[in-house]
């Protein structure tokens, strides 16, 4: 097949964050070779991150249960696919059965990490050295290149195409007018667990102060978040618009686009407002901002990186009072306020 037919299959990632920052791999394959033609096969709730990626040609979705091996049904939707010419399989994720489907499809060149023990079925293995490449997006990068070879010095940031018509109209079915005000989206939640979750008492502590200058604030999440963002409501006596749980990702994103700045903990969404270009505050705890930082030039990161930290566990394993959960309590509303004062 020639250079101008190349065709990839990307074994995409299961976390929205993470699928944001693969579209700069996207970006790349395309700056290498404008005519290669990029598949994404993912769970079918990363989707509307890629139908806003215009690299994307088509958008195949996994229905396997997380953490299932599904085998057989691995390898029959692989054998579906041997019809279409993959030329390469380029796998975003580390697992065994992740490698069975572009194996199963007889793609012949099978890109990716090792992880765990995939000899043969992925037949580009390369070995990941964490410390040459410490970003996730990086990472990703590093599999558009041959081996051993370099990246290019300039990396282009994730970037979301999205409408404000599809906005105003998602607000029109929500029974909401237009804002008439700044907008400050509030994410206060984490799938991963508490040890990345801001206090909720904190948010609501930054939510008062925008409204009292004026601004509208938005509360964003998802059915896992509900009951934070209702709890920040209530706080601020109900003076928010809460989203949390009223609106899938694909509105979630067409309604950040209308925010002026967003906050947002170690999340997905913190990756979909940078990728939107709105001005992020990115909060972190548990977790490391030189690992998966948000992609945007401008973008403010509160990590108070203490002895403890990055932990990357789910809950603080420090039970002591002053200690628990200190790398996220320590970090005070106030700081974020001034961060925000600072960006009008």
């Amino acid at each position: 097949m020639t250079v101008a037919n190349r065709k990839i299959l990307i074994i995409g990632p299961s976390w929205v964050g993470d699928m944001v920052l693969a579209h700069s791999l996207f970006q790349l394959l395309k700056q290498q070779r404008p005519n290669t033609q990029i598949d994404v096969a993912a769970p079918a709730w990363t989707l509307p991150l890629l139908e806003r990626m215009p690299e994307i040609t088509e958008k195949i979705a996994l229905n396997f249960k997380h953490g299932q091996l599904a085998l057989l049904e691995r390898i029959r939707f692989g054998n579906s696919l041997k019809s279409k010419g993959y030329t390469q399989a380029i796998l975003l994720v580390n697992s065994f059965k992740s490698a069975i489907l572009p194996f199963a499809a007889g793609i012949p060149i099978r890109t990716g990490y090792l992880g765990e023990m995939r000899y043969g079925l992925v037949n580009d293995v390369r070995a990941l050295d964490k410390n040459k490449l410490p970003r996730t997006v990086d990472r990703f990068n590093a599999l558009s290149v041959s081996a051993g070879s370099a990246l290019p010095n300039e990396i282009a940031n994730p970037k979301l195409h999205a409408n404000t018509q599809d906005a105003k109209l998602a607000l029109t079915r929500l029974g909401l007018p237009l804002p008439s005000s700044k907008v400050l989206g509030l994410c206060p939640g984490a799938e991963y667990g508490e040890a990345k979750r801001w206090p909720a008492a904190y948010y609501a502590e930054v939510a008062l102060s925008a409204l009292d200058k004026g601004w509208q604030v938005w509360l964003f999440g998802s059915d896992k978040d509900s009951s934070v963002t209702k709890q920040i409501n209530q706080i601020c006596h109900e003076k928010c618009i809460d989203f949390g749980g009223k609106t899938n990702l694909s509105v979630a994103i067409d309604l950040m686009t209308l925010c002026d700045t967003v906050i947002s903990n170690d999340s997905g969404l913190m990756h979909v407002a940078a990728a939107l270009d709105k001005k992020v505050i990115a909060i972190y705890g548990s977790s490391d901002p030189h690992h998966t930082p948000p992609m945007h030039p401008d973008a403010v990161i509160e990590y108070l990186g203490l002895s403890c930290s990055p932990c990357f566990k789910r809950e603080c394993p420090l039970t002591h009072v002053e200690a628990h959960l200190a790398c996220l309590k320590n970090i005070l509303p106030s700081n974020i306020i001034k961060q925000i004062n600072a960006h009008v």
